[in-house]
């Protein structure tokens, strides 16, 4: 990593100090399918406005405007053309649920997108490469970094390959009510009860952690789930609460 920190290079461990440095990108490549012709492009989009602030340099706040835009309108259009049964209400919910912090968190997840972080010294102190948020826009710049270094049929196929199962999910499931909005309405059938969620437990390391949550209504536990991000598992922990209350 960056700042004197240690990152792993062809195997080897070592610290980049030179700010122009550009470390390895080999593996990010491979995994994300796309080689970079720029290289200094592909450190824009992974470089965090605390590492710019920092160094005096651009962050990849741009990109990530751009690469916003074009991920919603590449997802727009697949959608569209994908499942012309969905109303345009339906196919406005699918892309929201798709394009969002928590299916994003997942993509830079999957391409071990902490690995090649550009962060600075504030957002390295309080763990900044595990943050969802960061992670997510780090995938939007990316996309508009693809746009710019090649056309937008590359950045298509990295939208398209990454987030058409979850696509795929969203339009089966579209129209019917989440498992926390309905163990909500079941529990507050009497009058109003507090539910809350609390996360109890992390496993795995920061690049891929698995949350593990508790639900409970009125200080009374219901249930435990299990998911790739908070939201998920919270879902989770709302699914079984409903099952159990069920039987």
């Amino acid at each position: 990593m960056l700042n004197g920190r240690k990152y792993k290079k062809g195997g080897n461990v070592g610290i980049q100090t030179n700010i122009n440095e550009i470390m390895d990108f080999t593996k990010l490549e491979q995994s994300i399918g796309y080689t970079f012709k720029n290289k200094e492009l592909l450190k824009k989009a992974l470089t965090h406005t605390s590492y710019a602030y920092d160094n005096h340099i651009e962050s990849n706040e741009k990109l990530e405007f751009l690469g916003d835009s074009i991920l919603e309108f590449i997802s727009s259009r697949y959608i569209y053309t994908n499942y012309p049964n969905l109303k345009e209400g339906e196919m406005t919910k699918v892309r929201a649920e798709v394009v969002c912090e928590d299916s994003l968190f997942l993509v830079a997840q999957k391409h071990h997108f902490s690995d090649f972080l550009y962060l600075g010294k504030s957002e390295t102190v309080s763990n900044g490469k595990t943050k969802p948020a960061i992670l997510a826009d780090s995938v939007e710049a990316l996309i508009a970094a693809m746009y710019f270094d090649s056309n937008l049929e590359e950045a298509e196929k990295f939208i398209i390959a990454n987030l058409k199962d979850a696509i795929e999910i969203s339009s089966k499931n579209v129209g019917m009510k989440d498992h926390k909005t309905v163990l909500q309405e079941k529990l507050q059938e009497n009058g109003n009860v507090n539910i809350e969620y609390e996360v109890i437990k992390t496993i795995g390391p920061d690049h891929d952690k698995t949350f593990i949550v508790q639900v409970s209504c009125n200080g009374k536990y219901l249930a435990t789930g299990e998911g790739k991000t908070k939201k998920h598992a919270e879902m989770q922990a709302a699914k079984k609460a409903l099952e159990d209350i069920s039987k």
